[in-house]
C-alpha cells in the first residue's frame, strides 16, 4: 500500500504492517475524541515514526496514487479531527 504523509512524501507499506498501525491508530481516535492533546501528539509521532521505519521511501518524482493520507508531524488535534472517519485515519 502507497502510504503518504502531508508534506513529507509517500511511502509503500506492506499490509503485515496494518495491525500495529491500527493500534496506534485507535489511540489517536480515543485522544482527539477526548481532547487529550498530550496523549494526541505522542500518539500521532508514534504512528508517523512507525511508517518512516516499516515503509519504503518512494523517489520523490514517483507519482503513485495514494491509498492512504496521513496528516504531517505539525498537525493540530483540530486539524487531524477533520481527518478522521469512523475507523480513524486508517481504515480497518
Amino acid at each position: 500500500m502507497i502510504v503518504r504523509i502531508m508534506g513529507e512524501g509517500q511511502v509503500r507499506l506492506d499490509d503485515s504492517h496494518f495491525p500495529e498501525l491500527n493500534k496506534l491508530d485507535d489511540e489517536l481516535l480515543a485522544e482527539v475524541e477526548s481532547g487529550d492533546g498530550d496523549g494526541f501528539r505522542r500518539t500521532l509521532t508514534a504512528l508517523l515514526d512507525a511508517v518512516h521505519r516499516l515503509g519504503t521511501p518512494l523517489p520523490d518524482d514517483a507519482l503513485e496514487p495514494s491509498e492512504l493520507i496521513l496528516p504531517s508531524s505539525d498537525a493540530t488535534l483540530e486539524e487531524v479531527r477533520e481527518l478522521l472517519g469512523d475507523d480513524g485515519l486508517i481504515p480497518g
